[in-house]
């Protein structure tokens, strides 16, 4: 039976629609708000609970937009859950706190400008939770990319 590693994550916008990312100190690219599920915790708590510790606030998170299977070569089969944080108004931006011990800072971006910023398979999540939330709906994926027919 597979036992893969889970995280979760949220994606935020401001006013202008652009994304929030994350400046972790331990990576040498940007990341969105999230982290690892701890044992017995849901995919929706551990999100909120890794928002709260990296941004010291406490939105409401929404709905799932995206489920993305990722095997890591190094660290086995993961499951990334991407939840909709939705808006951030400029009350909520003037309580962020960052976590000093994993963050370095924190901007918003607009989507074409992810792939300067992150990882591909990053942006492929990211870009794929735009579209769901844009559509009302849910993507599963593989690696970042839907699913071939028949695979």
């Amino acid at each position: 039976m597979a036992h893969p590693r889970m995280a979760a994550g949220a994606l935020f916008f401001d006013e202008a629609d652009r994304v929030l990312l994350v400046e972790p100190s331990y990576k040498d690219y940007r990341d969105i708000p999230g982290g690892y599920v701890e044992r017995g915790e849901s995919p929706l708590r551990a999100c909120t609970r890794e928002v709260q510790e990296e941004l010291g606030i406490a939105p409401r998170i929404g709905r799932l937009l995206v489920v993305d299977w990722a095997p890591n070569p190094g660290e086995g089969d993961k499951v990334l859950y991407l939840f909709d944080g939705g808006r951030l108004g400029a009350e909520q931006l003037r309580r962020v706190r960052l976590q000093a011990d994993e963050l370095r800072g924190y901007g918003f971006h607009p989507a074409e400008r992810l792939p300067e910023l992150t990882v591909p398979r990053l942006v492929r999540r990211i870009t794929a939770g735009i579209r769901a939330r844009a559509e009302g709906s849910t993507v599963y994926l593989e690696q970042g990319e839907p699913p071939r027919a028949g695979s």
